[in-house]
């Protein structure tokens, strides 16, 4: 059974999942809108992730005997600078998560609630990926500078990014 602080806590970044994977998808249509389907591709395919994540937190609240409480999700922003820019924010976005994600992991061990430490396990190994994903794609923005056909290349080689559901966890 989770105790109020931490089942508040675990609806809180139930929240902010679902606030990334609206994130995201406003990058997806961003990139969209000037026609970088590939990027738009990446984006769609986070976005689906992230709203795995929340189910995640989701399932494990009820698992655990408590309530989910859905709230308002803040509308992202719906442009960017540059493709750059866009990128940076996700991985900075992505740093602020991890941050939340190790929070829990300490409020966990405050409160003696192994499983829910053993449940955020999944999620700290997750965002050292998603960190990883997001500043790749800085990284090679950065490396082309103002070649605009290495933006073409990256854009048809982030458009073969597919969604795959994670593997079930045994019961």
């Amino acid at each position: 059974m989770l105790n109020q602080r931490m089942e508040d806590a675990l609806n809180e970044q139930h929240n902010a999942e679902l606030y990334s994977g609206y994130l995201y998808l406003a990058m997806s249509a961003w990139f969209q809108s000037v026609n970088l389907s590939g990027f738009a591709a990446w984006m769609r395919v986070q976005a689906q992730e992230e709203l795995v994540h929340a189910m995640k937190f989701y399932d494990y609240i009820h698992e655990r005997g408590g309530g989910v409480t859905l709230k308002t999700i803040d509308g992202p922003p719906s442009e960017w600078e540059s493709p750059l820019a866009a990128f940076e924010g996700a991985y900075a976005h992505e740093q602020k998560v991890t941050g939340m994600i190790n929070d829990l992991v300490d409020l966990a061990r405050e409160e003696h609630d192994h499983a829910t430490e053993i449940f955020l396990q999944w999620f700290v190994t997750e965002q050292v990926e998603e960190e990883d994903s997001a500043n790749e794609v800085v990284q090679k923005i950065k490396l082309m500078g103002e070649a605009s056909g290495g933006l073409f290349m990256l854009d048809r080689e982030l458009g073969q990014r597919t969604f795959a559901p994670p593997a079930a966890s045994p019961a």
